[in-house]
């Protein structure tokens, strides 16, 4: 039986290989450039002139338009009256829709007027110790939620909890505990996968401009829903002023920045980012965002945190990232 002997390749003519040529990983951790990049977009905004040289374009536009379509129907009725009277029927239909838009964007500012307004009586109850003024902010807070069927048990819980409490302090924390507790667990879940989502679709997606887009829709979605959660509904230009609000109260907090609670997300992503730079920048991009949805509850929820702890972005993009192996 014959044995097989091992080949043997000699390399001594071959030119050698010197393993320290070769060209190191990048060792720059993960910025988040898709998220940053539609923070920039969403907190621009236009100078004096150029707001009033829209606002007169867009009415130029506008009574064009109207004054084209007069005309249009007009001539259609001489020459064709059954032609020219659905004419005017769309029409009308189409100036209908335009004014239940304005009414719903109208309805959608109010609500998030009102909201500010709650806020700004808590603080000033809060400093002030006024009972009186606390027991007045609880039930517009009640009435707030009437219509909502799953906040029932909530009000009815602090409406039978509330005479035991006889300072002011007291009765803005029961309030805070009892009716925004279920709230605040709707909202951080809201953030939970918003963040999961922009994770997943900035580390999958190859073109820059696609995900920079897919993060702006994420984030507007679920800065409208937080809204509505808290009561604040709002329509599309509302929303739209929501985030810009919400972007310039993470800017004047300083909420972008690596912080104590990001560390942990930004070393996260440091560590994906050796096997893949994908995936890391996708991981600070879900960072960035869970601080963007933590804003937009403070800038949302008609009481400032006080009695109950204030989200932290390295606990939601831990449960986010949790959730998202789990479904793997």
């Amino acid at each position: 039986m014959s044995v097989r002997k091992p080949f043997l390749f000699e390399l001594d003519d071959q030119p050698g290989i010197d393993p320290g040529a070769a060209v190191a990983p990048p060792d720059a951790l993960p910025e988040g450039r898709a998220m940053m990049r539609a923070l920039q977009v969403s907190r621009r905004r236009m100078s004096l002139f150029s707001r009033l040289g829209l606002s007169a374009l867009s009415a130029f536009v506008m009574l064009a338009i109207s004054v084209t379509a007069w005309d249009f129907v007009t001539g259609l009725v001489v020459r064709n009256a059954a032609l020219g009277y659905l004419a005017l029927g769309l029409l009308v239909v189409i100036a209908v829709a335009t004014l239940a838009f304005s009414l719903r964007e109208w309805a959608g500012f109010r609500r998030l007027r009102q909201i500010d307004s709650l806020r700004i009586q808590a603080e000033l109850a809060r400093s002030t110790s006024d009972r009186a003024a606390s027991a007045q902010l609880m039930a517009a807070l009640s009435d707030l939620y009437t219509p909502r069927p799953e906040m029932h048990w909530p009000r009815d819980h602090l409406a039978e909890l509330a005479p035991d409490q006889l300072d002011a302090q007291g009765l803005l924390d029961l309030t805070e505990t009892v009716l925004l507790a279920p709230l605040d667990d709707a909202a951080r879940r809201e953030v939970e996968a918003a963040a999961r989502q922009v994770a997943l679709l900035t580390a999958m997606l190859p073109l820059a401009l696609v995900d920079v887009l897919a993060a702006l829709i994420t984030n507007l979605r679920m800065i409208r829903r937080v809204a509505e959660l808290y009561g604040g509904r709002a329509g599309t230009l509302g929303s739209l002023r929501l985030m810009r609000g919400v972007i310039t109260h993470l800017l004047a907090t300083g909420a972008v920045a690596v912080g104590e609670d990001m560390i942990g997300s930004v070393a996260s992503g440091g560590l994906v980012s050796k096997l893949s730079r994908r995936f890391g920048e996708g991981i600070v991009n879900g960072a960035l965002t869970a601080r963007l949805g933590i804003a937009a509850i403070e800038v949302c929820r008609p009481l400032p945190f006080h009695a109950l702890p204030r989200p932290r972005t390295s606990n939601i993009m831990s449960r986010a990232l949790t959730g998202l192996f789990d479904r793997a």
